[in-house]
């Protein structure tokens, strides 16, 4: 009987590579990890796509109006807690206000309730929470300030794993009260239980081309969304709603960035109708920095989203972590300080520490900027985080990385200090969510195409790290004269990725471009992960600081 377990997991291992190699659907064997490191690819530009700048949805468009009246609540939204026996439950109620003159509603005159149960005639179940409001406020002579209605945040708890749950939200004693929506809890945390499809997005934005994505993503019926930074692109307006694809090049005069806050509630209104239903998790991008005066920053962000901080004990909106079964998520802030003497580096170190690697095979990491992108745009920006970060995350085995921020799609080998490491991470790059901002098409290894380092560091948090190479084959350069061998795959493209957890060593990848069809893939791989080959290695070092 003691040899049963492994032999049931090599056995239940065969079939699935029997499997992939009969192919997925009728299609041809998809290629795993192990058949890597892969040969760099690049799929060029096609010119009969619309591949360039997308339009964003005008404030008229139906589906950013609002539906509801008096204080019914709207802009739902699920998102989970840091374990599956708890999820958040967030709405708002009442109009914003946006102009000269505003009056801020009063949070307390109404209350968060949300009733629920397992039946969708019976929510015997009742849950209250907190409510907020927020204000963008200029003090500049022609900038409009914008107060929000008031949002609310419920914690169910007490939830079974795995189960559907039924819920309306609002303040019965009004009556203002949703219409019921249903959502489904995380699988317990466990080695051989897992979502079926976790839906990655990135840098999504509010044009043509995000609702395409989002038709695409909701088609593949995800059971968890990751939304790696960069929502609704507010800060690509002013506050008379006057919008540009570059702000910088449009609007060089003002006082200060500006954002058109509305476009926040435009983004919830829109996506309502699957968020309210499919727990999404966000992490802050540079589009959430919203600086306003007083040196206020992400306010829109850190108030509009239920975080599990405390449950993580992070305490922050920036860094936190959950589990979804078998894998334990850890979202990263690069927009503020990583360092080793930070406070996020010592939560990181600690969250690191506790994970059971039994329970939750998976160890998935998440942050705005990626570290091994090869796109002209943001190359190398976010080096200083990668110094610091870097080897944490390798010595405890990270298994897949994803980022947004370069609007484009890549994929790499597995790599760690810029080499082929079969030990590495995958890092896979979706901030092609279809953004107003440009495409990224341009590549720092084309001819002429690497940028100047003076010119990489990140604008928002500073710092140089970004020197030449010192070794490998772009050595005493500061990019690659070829596309690097760290870089599997990557293409211009619009799209979304679903990832599917098989078990405990085998994960498929699927990226899915917007002008396919539903059911067609752009790329596809299994990770496999080699814990026999690849142990979690003890830390060289240990951070001591207070």
């Amino acid at each position: 009987m003691g040899n049963r377990a492994p032999l049931l997991l090599v056995v239940a291992t065969i079939a699935l590579l029997l499997w992939s190699t009969a192919g997925l659907r009728g299609r041809r064997r998809i290629p795993t990890t192990l058949d890597g490191p892969f040969e760099p690819v690049t799929v060029p530009l096609d010119g009969r796509v619309a591949r360039g700048n997308a339009v964003d949805l005008p404030d008229s468009d139906f589906r950013l109006q609002r539906k509801v009246t008096g204080l019914e609540p709207e802009q739902i939204s699920v998102s989970l807690s840091a374990t599956e026996d708890s999820v958040w439950i967030s709405w708002v109620t009442g109009e914003f206000q946006i102009g000269k003159d505003i009056e801020p509603l009063d949070p307390t005159g109404v209350a968060s309730v949300v009733h629920y149960g397992n039946s969708k005639k019976l929510l015997m179940y009742e849950a209250t929470g907190y409510s907020l409001i927020y204000n963008q406020l200029y003090p500049f002579e022609g900038l409009q300030n914008y107060t929000s209605g008031i949002i609310h945040h419920v914690l169910l708890d007490d939830l079974r794993p795995g189960t559907k749950y039924y819920y309306q939200c609002g303040d019965p004693s009004i009556p203002a009260m949703s219409a019921v929506h249903v959502f489904r809890t995380m699988p317990a945390s466990g080695p051989k239980r897992y979502p079926k499809r976790i839906a990655v997005i990135g840098d999504l934005g509010l044009t043509y081309n995000s609702t395409s994505t989002v038709d695409h993503m909701a088609s593949n019926k995800p059971d968890l969304i990751l939304l790696v930074g960069d929502v609704t692109y507010a800060n690509l307006y002013l506050t008379n709603g006057s919008g540009s694809d570059c702000y910088s090049c449009s609007f060089p005069e003002t006082p200060i960035h500006e954002t058109f806050q509305p476009r926040w509630d435009y983004w919830g209104r829109y996506m309502e109708p699957v968020i309210s239903e499919i727990p999404i998790m966000v992490v802050e991008g540079n589009h959430e920095i919203e600086q306003q005066a007083e040196n206020k920053t992400f306010v829109s962000y850190s108030s509009r989203f239920a975080f599990p901080s405390k449950e993580s004990e992070s305490f922050s909106t920036f860094y936190y972590s959950f589990n979804a079964g078998g894998i334990h998520f850890i979202m990263l802030g690069a927009y503020i300080s990583y360092n080793k003497s930070g406070e996020q580096y010592r939560w990181l170190e600690r969250d690191l520490e506790m994970v059971d690697r039994t329970v939750t095979p998976w160890l998935i990491a998440t942050w705005h900027p990626p570290w091994y992108s090869t796109y002209k745009a943001h190359y190398r920006e976010a080096e200083c985080m990668r110094v610091e970060m870097e080897e944490l995350l390798y010595c405890y085995g990270v298994d897949i990385v994803f980022n947004g921020h370069v609007h484009a799609y890549e994929r790499s080998n597995r790599v760690y200090n810029y080499s082929l490491d079969p030990c590495g991470p995958v890092y896979i790059t979706v901030g092609d969510g279809g953004n107003r901002e440009k495409m990224a098409v341009n590549h720092a290894d084309d001819p002429g195409g690497c940028p100047d380092p003076l010119t990489t560091p990140d604008e928002y948090m500073g710092g140089f790290c970004a020197f030449n190479f010192t070794s490998g084959p772009a050595a005493g350069q500061f990019c690659w004269d070829r596309q690097p061998e760290y870089s599997a795959y990557r293409e211009s493209s619009f799209g979304h990725g679903i990832l599917e957890v098989k078990n405990e060593t085998h994960a498929l990848w699927t990226w899915h471009r917007n002008q396919d069809l539903y059911n067609s893939a752009g790329d596809e791989i299994y990770i496999v992960r080699q814990p026999d080959k690849c142990p979690t290695k003890p830390i060289t070092f240990r951070n001591t600081s207070i």
